[in-house]
Order: C-alpha cells, then sequence, then structure tokens
C-alpha cells in the first residue's frame, strides 16, 4: 500500500472510530509516526481457517471492535446464505483475554443485527465448550473470542462450523469473500447487547449445557470401579484464563480432591501478570506451578492455557525435581493408558483409530500398532482430527476414534466435541497417575518403560519470529529457498522431501515442507497460521537421549543456515 493511502486509511479511521475510547487514543498517538502506522495499516488482519487473530489495538490489521464487526458480519451473511430461517443461530464464548468479553459482546450484536440467534455463556469459558455448545444447541456456526496461548497483547477468534469443528479451508474462502465486500464502518453495525437480550434475539447458554459438557468429560474415565487412591496431591494453575471451573468440577466430581490451586493464575487476568507467555510449552509459564509443587511435595502439576484447549505437566524425578514433560510424551503415555485399559475392560471398538497430525511423534504409531490401532495422521492443527471424526461418524464408526493428540499440548479422547479438551485430558492424566501410582509406577518409569519398549525417539519444536510486514515478507522468501533442491541438513541426507502445498495423501493443501532424513529423522517446515512464526520439527532417532539431543542440535544448525 502507498504512503498515500496509508495516510488516507488512518484519517479515515481517526475520523469514524469513535465507540471505543481506547481506540481514539491511540489513533491520535500515532499522528506523525509513519512507522506505528503503516504497521497498524499496511494490511487487513488476516482471516482464515484459525478464524482471526492478532495485536489488540487501532487499525485494520489489528483487532478491535471494528475488525471484528467486519469479520462477524462476514461470517453472518455465510450463515444467512448456507442455513434456513429457522436454523440461524451461532452460539458464542470468550476467554480472559483483554476486550475479550467486548469482543464476544460485539459478535453476539452484529449477529442478532442481521437476525440470527445467538446463544452466548454467561461467563468466560472453555473452547471446548464452546465446541460443544454448537453441537448441542444445533447452532449453525459458533465463535470462541480468544488468541489461544500468545501473548497478553494479542486477541482473536476461533470460527466453528455446525459439526463443531473449527472451520474448513473451504468455508473460510467463502466467508472471506463475503469480508472483502464489506466497509469497516458502513456495513459492520451492531445492534447493543442488552437490547438484543431484551429482544430475545440474545440469549444465554443454559447451566445445563455447562453440566451436560462435564458428565461428557467424566464419561470418558477408564476406570471401571479398580479401588485406587486418588488422594494424589495435584498443583493446578489456569494460567489467569478459562480453565478454574470446568477443570475443578470435573476432576472433584471424579474424586479427585487433593488441589492446591496456584492462587497468583488462579482468577482471570488478561494481562497474565506472572506469566507473559501464558503457553503450557513455555518452561517460564509453568515456573510458578513448579514452585508451588515444590512447597506443597505436591505428585503432579497441572496447567491449562487461557482458553484450556492445552494442558502441561510436570512429574517428580527420582531426585525429587519437577520434571516438565513434552506434549508428545504426554499423548504417548495417554495413547498407552487407553488402549491397554481399554483392552483390560474389553471396551477396545472393532476397528480402534488414532488420530495425531504429521508433526507429532512417529513413536505413537509404533504404540498405536502394538494394539492394533490404526493411525490415521493429519496437517497441523485439531480441526483435521475432528474432522476425521466426523467422517468416521458419517460412516456409523463414531466409537472407532479412542485418541487424538498433537504435539502442541492437544488432546481429545471421546467425540463429544471435536477440538483438544483441556478438561478431559486434565481428568484422564490425573487418573492415569493415580492409576500407575497405585502399582508403584511413577510417569517417568513409565515413559522409560516405552522408551525400552518402542525405541527412543526426540521430538522438538524450534520457532523463530518475524514481526511486521518486512518479517512477513522474509517468511514467504525462507520457504521458497527451501523448495529449492535441498541435499543435507546438519549432515543428514535428504532421502525425500514432501511439499504438502501440492496435496499429498488425500490431504488438503497447506504450505508445509517435510524432509525425510537418513537415519529415521525429519524435518517439518511450516508458518504459524496464528502467530508471526515460523515453526521447525525436528524428530530424531537414537539410541539415547543424549545422543539425540547432538543429533536434533547439528539438524537445527542446517536449518537454520536456510533462515539466514
Amino acid at each position: 500500500m502507498k504512503n498515500t493511502e496509508l495516510t488516507k486509511n488512518y484519517e479515515l479511521w481517526l475520523e469514524k472510530a469513535v465507540r471505543d475510547d481506547d481506540l481514539v487514543n491511540e489513533l491520535k498517538a500515532m499522528n506523525g509516526n509513519d512507522a506505528l502506522i503503516e504497521d497498524a495499516f499496511y494490511r487487513e488482519l488476516s482471516f482464515g481457517t484459525g478464524g482471526l487473530r492478532g495485536v489488540i489495538g487501532a487499525g485494520t490489521n489489528r483487532m478491535n471492535i471494528y475488525t471484528v464487526a467486519k469479520a462477524s458480519k462476514g461470517l453472518a451473511d455465510y450463515v444467512i446464505k448456507h442455513f434456513p430461517e429457522g436454523k440461524r443461530s451461532i452460539a458464542v464464548s470468550y476467554d480472559s483475554r483483554i476486550k475479550s468479553d467486548l469482543f464476544a459482546r460485539v459478535a453476539a450484536g452484529v449477529f442478532a443485527q442481521n437476525g440470527i440467534k445467538v446463544y452466548i455463556y454467561t461467563e468466560l469459558m472453555p473452547t471446548p465448550c464452546l465446541s460443544f455448545a454448537v453441537r448441542e444447541l444445533e447452532c449453525a456456526a459458533g465463535i470462541m473470542v480468544t488468541a489461544s496461548h500468545n501473548p497478553a497483547k494479542y486477541n482473536g477468534y476461533k470460527v466453528y462450523g455446525a459439526d463443531g469443528c473449527q472451520i474448513t479451508s473451504e468455508a473460510a474462502e467463502e466467508i472471506l469473500c463475503e469480508i472483502e465486500k464489506l466497509d469497516v464502518f458502513a456495513d459492520s453495525e451492531y445492534m447493543e447487547f442488552e437490547d438484543g437480550l431484551n429482544s430475545g434475539l440474545i440469549s444465554y447458554i443454559p447451566d445445563s449445557v455447562y453440566t451436560a459438557f462435564i458428565e461428557q468429560v467424566k464419561g470418558q474415565s477408564m476406570l471401571k470401579n479398580e479401588n485406587i487412591d486418588k488422594d494424589v496431591a495435584i498443583v493446578y494453575t489456569p494460567l489467569n484464563g478459562s480453565g478454574l471451573k470446568p477443570v475443578l468440577r470435573a476432576l472433584s466430581e471424579s474424586g479427585f480432591g487433593n488441589i492446591t490451586v496456584v492462587s497468583e493464575q488462579e482468577k482471570p487476568d488478561g494481562n497474565f501478570p506472572t506469566c507473559p507467555y501464558p503457553n503450557p510449552e513455555i518452561r517460564e509459564a509453568m515456573a510458578l506451578g513448579m514452585k508451588y509443587a515444590a512447597e506443597k511435595k505436591a505428585d503432579l502439576l497441572l496447567a491449562t492455557d487461557p482458553d484450556c484447549d492445552r494442558v502441561g505437566i510436570a512429574v517428580k524425578n527420582p531426585q525429587g525435581e519437577y520434571v516438565l514433560l513434552t506434549g508428545n510424551e504426554t499423548g504417548m503415555l495417554l495413547l498407552d493408558y487407553i488402549c491397554s485399559k481399554r483392552t483390560e475392560n474389553g471396551t477396545m471398538p472393532n476397528d480402534p483409530v488414532l488420530v495425531k497430525t504429521i508433526v507429532s511423534i512417529d513413536m505413537a504409531d509404533r504404540i498405536a500398532a502394538s494394539y492394533n490401532v490404526k493411525t490415521i495422521n493429519v496437517l497441523t492443527g485439531f480441526k483435521y482430527i475432528g474432522e476425521q471424526i466426523g467422517m468416521l461418524e458419517a460412516k456409523g464408526k463414531a466409537d472407532s476414534y479412542i485418541f487424538g493428540f498433537e504435539e502442541s499440548y492437544g488432546y481429545l479422547s471421546g467425540t463429544y466435541v471435536r477440538d483438544k479438551d483441556a478438561v478431559v485430558a486434565s481428568l484422564l492424566i490425573c487418573e492415569m497417575f493415580a492409576y500407575y501410582e497405585s502399582k508403584g509406577i511413577s510417569l517417568l518409569q513409565k515413559l522409560n518403560q516405552l522408551y525400552e519398549q518402542y525405541g527412543f525417539c526426540l521430538n522438538t519444536l524450534h520457532s523463530y519470529e518475524f514481526e511486521g510486514s518486512a518479517g512477513f515478507e522474509k517468511m514467504q522468501n525462507i520457504m521458497a529457498s527451501l523448495r529449492s533442491d535441498i541435499s543435507a541438513f546438519g549432515g543428514k541426507n535428504v532421502i525425500k522431501a514432501l511439499d504438502y502445498n501440492t496435496g499429498i495423501d488425500g490431504l488438503p493443501c497447506s504450505d508445509v515442507l517435510k524432509f525425510m532424513l537418513s537415519d529415521n529423522c525429519s524435518v517439518v517446515v511450516r508458518p504459524s497460521g496464528t502467530e508471526p512464526k515460523l515453526k521447525i520439527y525436528i524428530s530424531v532417532s537414537a539410541e539415547s537421549r543424549e545422543a539425540a539431543a547432538a543429533v536434533t542440535e547439528k539438524i537445527k544448525l542446517g536449518v537454520e543456515e536456510y533462515l539466514k
């Protein structure tokens, strides 16, 4: 965009964006600062299969009431086109992030303004609760206002289809076409939230829906009248997010009562004062919980992210130190636990299925195969796991699905929702821990048993940030260079290069590259769909953790040569 166009757009917002005092003040403060204006207006905030996500603030490239209203009007027009009048309803939920409640109410107002019935939770609720409400209330769509595990300056919203899954690429493209027809100010009017309530176009989701969700979570228990001690000492932190009430309710109603909550991270707070990056994948986000665990001599630490669809854990090693488990390690433990208990209880279906992403650990395939469980590998993003559940359901085989997971700490047992669910994952982790504890086995010991049985495998994720317009262009250039003829990374020869942009194994086209390397190693490279980051996944098979770590470092340095 030329500078004159940027200036014109900025001046238009200065004139028209008057419904939020924070935006008025920010726009005034930008005056004369070309760099700030360019970053805020150089593009429209991207809308895709992950919905919207961006920095909160003023401008077309920011999350604010105007970009939210415009996207919501596009979604409303899509619903009106595809659903008859009596079927037009949308469920809405939101987490603890800055302005999440405001954005949820603005979106609800847009839907109501367009004659669409809105169901909204009375308070913040996790992403899985939104997916559940869409299906339970037979809605045409749903939105979850959240930026998941991003830093505090971000917000966004995920869009869900009538099946409770995040929208498909085709639906996202069609909604985007509707959005692009709109003027951000003239075409995005919204009804005041209270007026919507009074008119009946907006209704609160009844508590019975939330209770039904909790009952479905509890129904995923693998224990069948086993007498195990559930008085294990648990420290839990919702990381100032939406998980507190549902996680504690599911655990307490399942018999886990010895729980200490990290008080500094208990209350919803979008500033995340003690965990600036509220992601259980990051050690810093877990630090306060680990401190609590040490002080309380806890057996287990659980941490859920702000929208409570991911969970991270820490357990004690033989020296009494707390060790964080990766998403892959927890996923393999849960997979083996579910398979072994289903086999023992006689509840394994005839054609059991595990669904995981292509960047998740390959060792899970071997564990599944040992139980005669079929593995389906899908693109990165839990919506693709949800889609597979839907495909099984369409064939009358929904019961075949026994587990799904991704390396980024997302898990789902059961088909009651179509997205990852940290509520059920928290329950199953606690149950699994107590079950093995009753047999004198720690989770670390169990993990080592799996490595001894199936061979050691190390999967690591390495993220590289590329902020702003220049960073966006650089990421595109890096992906182009990686599509050239590459023979090796860090001394490991490239055996085969897979470009998912061309469509592979029946999967949708996606900007993902996978390099199959010698000695059962691999590298996957993909731009994040929700953050200005390039993500590198490195998988290494070796005789020990130490050897695998050394090989990983060499491969990482090899990949980084292309990032320069």
